[in-house]
């Protein structure tokens, strides 16, 4: 609606220089029948003239008498212009064309309000019927003149200036809705009985936030007190956005200088925390950069805190030790921190691990701060040293240079317990562990600290000696359950591999038994593989596990029989089939599914605090994998390779649909509810002459969708489509029916669904705020409201 005052003067320019409206166009009015004849109220005239006033003046004037940026909207000349034109032609191509960047936006009521204030500053009467939205009903109405008597003679009015107290009756301080992690909201003002008149309320641009756009913008904003936080651009500057009408309140950006060029992932992150002091107008928002420092700002300026590290600066590269260079060590976080009980804990993301240039790397140890002062409170380490619990986990010494095993997803905590859970990655490098032989403990577990001390309190590790990159890759979520009558404080790991591992959040003792199965042996020379990997009994895979002939795509008997003639040159074989070294034509690697994108991945689940339901996305992507030597590029013995995912019959992928899902599952019995294709079938799919007549199911995309779970409704779009997607990536965004995923509204974004939704109300209104993005389309904020 920003550009509402330039889409109203393209209306009155179209009007100016288009004859093509002739006489054939024109209605037939009824006898008598004209504005003249009060065809508005006040009522309309009052709430047309706010809606001017805020989004039109800027370009028109607030007197309608335009500026250098749109035409004049009152006097002789748009009277007489408009005079043989209806009133349903003015409001139909106003709102066909407004806002310019997306019209139709407005409810149909806003846009006959604006119209009728048009008409009363024009000298048009009001009356006691409003002037209605339906087209039909306004075509009937002939615009005329205003009456003979009225002369306009618009004055300067200074602009209305209310300091009414804003309402808070939703916010969203943590990243994800709570510490919980749940991206839950009691909020029910958007229901199923209305979530089809979602229309966008505003949006906000991130395109000059560096020096180049970014378009994969994953970022998801706080709503404190009125006023959304987020980061934005390959910079990753903080912004303060009014949380009402997306106006930008302040910004700050910080100078990294020649530490940018050792950035391992150049974004703008997923965002930032929030600290509410106890002393009034001290909150504070604290990010980490791209190069691994952490900041600290005040909440009400973004100036940075001179009391906070060194002028408001933490270098965290410093914290980890004086073993890690300052400068060119790769090591970054891409997820915002966590604060605990005034504790501030952050874990760390390093460039993709399928070429690590060496064995060996920085370790991914977690640290704590103190939010006040920026003082280091306690670090842990993630690979265990010399006399440390879990050392021997690492044969060979090889926990004396093995480094990531850090949690690049967000954390989650309990601040209650005091506790504060982190998901571990793998270590280095993500397909190849050679020179790690061993169990490599931390790495891939599910970790509970004390979050004062940061010591361990337990530990679980959900793979031994990982060699398939099945990161830990969305924050655990914690969930008050009952199960068989008896109560749990239990948390909730969902993964790559597309398995739900539930625990007893206190004691880690897991709700559902685990068990540890016989898993295939690696046949690379130098690979250790663990003999067994852990199981859950329950809840069942929320997608795909592993290979076999029943899986492979099979629209017609003829793609059947290609797709096994496909996969003969491939290794294959259940979950945890090692990755093979590539040996043409006889083996061009091995074939896994899930791949290392997963199953689930960074946008994780959402959980239903109410009924203790469990939502998952997850992609279903069979790829093939392989092994070689490089020693011009490392010195591992051995660095991976990815395949491509549309390798079947026609360019389809080797697997049958759907190929994204959403799972529902309760977590009081383990059980699934639900299972709903996350899109509508593709046309990469719907095109393929060989499927000319045959029905095809919704199929879904295999992409990263992102949810959101409220009192009524769950919330998901259909992935940006940029990263690591093989055909995904689509503009709807859908609410669902919570209790049988029964599909209750679609709408079209501006572009792709990149970040996760979050929501709040202000002053009696609730908004939908989701970060979308393309190719070619650079990162935005869009809220969506009543």
């Amino acid at each position: 609606m920003k550009n509402l005052s330039t889409s109203v003067g393209l209306v009155v320019v179209y009007f100016l220089f288009h004859s093509s409206l002739n006489a054939q166009q024109r209605p037939s009015p009824k006898v008598g029948l004209t504005a003249n004849l009060g065809a508005f109220t006040q009522k309309q005239v009052e709430a047309g003239s706010a809606l001017f006033a805020t989004h039109c003046a800027a370009c028109h004037g607030r007197d309608l008498r335009g500026t250098e940026g749109g035409n004049a909207l009152v006097g002789e000349r748009f009277v007489a212009k408009w005079s043989d034109k209806s009133v349903g032609q003015l409001f139909d191509l106003t709102k066909s064309s407004m806002p310019k960047t997306n019209p139709h936006s407005l409810d149909d009521a806003s846009y006959a309000s604006l119209i009728a204030y048009i008409l009363s500053a024009n000298g048009f009467p009001e009356g006691d019927v409003a002037l209605p939205s339906a087209t039909a009903r306004l075509r009937l109405i002939p615009m005329g003149t205003p009456p003979p008597s009225s002369r306009v003679s618009m004055q300067f009015k200074p602009a209305t200036y209310t300091d009414k107290p804003t309402t808070i009756e939703g916010d969203w301080r943590q990243h994800r809705s709570d510490y919980a992690s749940s991206n839950y909201s009691p909020l029910s003002q958007i229901n199923k009985d209305n979530a089809k008149q979602l229309k966008i309320a505003w949006r906000w641009k991130t395109d000059n936030f560096g020096s180049n756009p970014e378009f994969y913008f994953k970022s998801t904003p706080l709503m404190v007190n009125g006023v959304l936080y987020t980061t934005a651009g390959l910079s990753r500057t903080v912004a303060a956005i009014n949380a009402e009408n997306g106006e930008t309140l302040w910004t700050f950006r910080f100078d990294e200088k020649d530490r940018k060029t050792y950035v391992p992932r150049q974004n703008s992150g997923r965002g930032v925390a929030y600290w509410t002091s106890p002393d009034k107008g001290k909150d504070r928002v604290i990010y980490i950069t791209p190069s691994f420092q952490l900041i600290a700002l005040d909440a009400q300026t973004g100036h940075l805190l001179p009391d906070f590290g060194d002028n408001g600066v933490v270098d965290l590269k410093k914290g980890l030790g004086p073993h890690v260079d300052p400068l060119t060590s790769t090591i970054g976080s891409t997820s915002p921190p966590i604060i605990v009980n005034d504790v501030i804990i952050m874990g760390a993301s390093f460039p993709v691990g399928l070429a690590p240039t060496s064995k060996k790397q920085v370790r991914g140890d977690i640290m704590g701060y103190d939010v006040k002062t920026g003082k280091q409170l306690w670090i842990f380490r993630t690979i265990p040293q010399a006399g440390e619990a879990g050392n021997e986990t690492w044969e060979k010494d090889s926990w004396q240079y093995t480094g990531n095993a850090g949690a690049w997803a967000p954390l989650t905590a309990d601040p209650e317990l005091g506790y504060v859970y982190l998901p571990l990655e793998a270590a280095t490098g993500d397909f190849y562990g050679g020179h790690r032989p061993g169990n490599n403990l931390f790495s891939q577990s599910l970790v509970c600290l004390d979050a004062k001390t940061g010591k361990k309190v337990w530990h679980y590790q959900l793979i031994h000696h990982d060699i398939w990159d099945y990161d830990l890759p969305a924050p655990p979520i914690l969930a008050d359950i009952r199960v068989d009558g008896k109560p749990i404080k239990a948390v909730v790991q969902v993964t790559k591999q597309a398995s739900a591992f539930v625990f007893d959040r206190v004691t880690g003792k897991p709700v559902w038994p685990i068990e540890e199965r016989p898993v295939p042996k690696s046949d690379v020379k130098g690979e250790w593989t663990s003999p067994t990997q852990p199981f859950p009994t329950k809840p069942a895979a929320f997608d795909r596990q592993g290979y076999s002939d029943d899986i492979l795509v099979d629209f017609t008997p003829e793609i059947k029989k290609a797709a096994l003639k496909i996969v003969s040159r491939y290794k294959k074989g259940p979950l945890f089939t090692p990755i093979s070294q590539y040996d043409p034509p006889k083996n061009l690697g091995t074939l896994m599914l899930p791949d290392a994108v997963g199953g689930a991945n960074w946008q994780g689940g959402v959980l239903d605090p109410e009924t203790g339901m469990l939502y998952v996305s997850s992609s279903t992507v069979i790829r093939p994998m392989s092994l070689e030597a490089a020693p011009a590029i490392s010195d591992m013995d051995y660095v991976a390779y990815m395949g491509n995912a549309r390798i079947g019959p026609y360019g389809l992928p080797l697997v049958k649909p759907p190929y994204g899902r959403i799972t529902a599952i309760d977590l009081n019995t383990g059980d699934h509810k639900w299972m709903m294709p996350n899109a509508d079938t593709p046309s990469w799919v719907k095109d393929v002459p060989a499927l000319k007549g045959i029905k095809i199911p919704r199929t879904g995309l295999p992409d990263r969708v992102g949810m959101l779970v409220t009192k009524t409704l769950l919330f998901a779009g259909e992935g940006a489509g940029l990263y690591g997607s093989d055909g995904g990536g689509g503009n709807k965004f859908r609410a669902y029916d919570k209790a049988t995923g029964n599909i209750v509204s679609e709408i079209e974004l501006p572009a792709n669904q990149s970040g996760l939704p979050m929501t709040y109300s202000i002053n009696g209104k609730q908004y939908i705020v989701v970060a979308v993005g393309a190719i070619g389309h650079p990162g935005e904020l869009v809220a969506l409201s009543l």
